[in-house]
């Protein structure tokens, strides 16, 4: 991703968040939350798919 294409999607991020910074962070670190438990599960699926074979 470019500097570019980065700085806008932060200003969009922040837009849907009413300008609120704080907001925006919280709202980041819940969807980043959320790929971290889906990694998991994919990571577990993987390993059970490695045993069963």
């Amino acid at each position: 991703m470019s500097f570019e294409a980065g700085e806008a999607l932060i200003d969009e991020i922040v837009a849907s968040c009413n300008g609120d910074i704080r907001g925006a962070l919280m709202a980041l670190l819940m969807v980043n939350e959320r790929l971290e438990d889906e990694l998991q599960r994919l990571y577990a699926a993987a390993r059970e798919n490695n045993t069963l074979h």
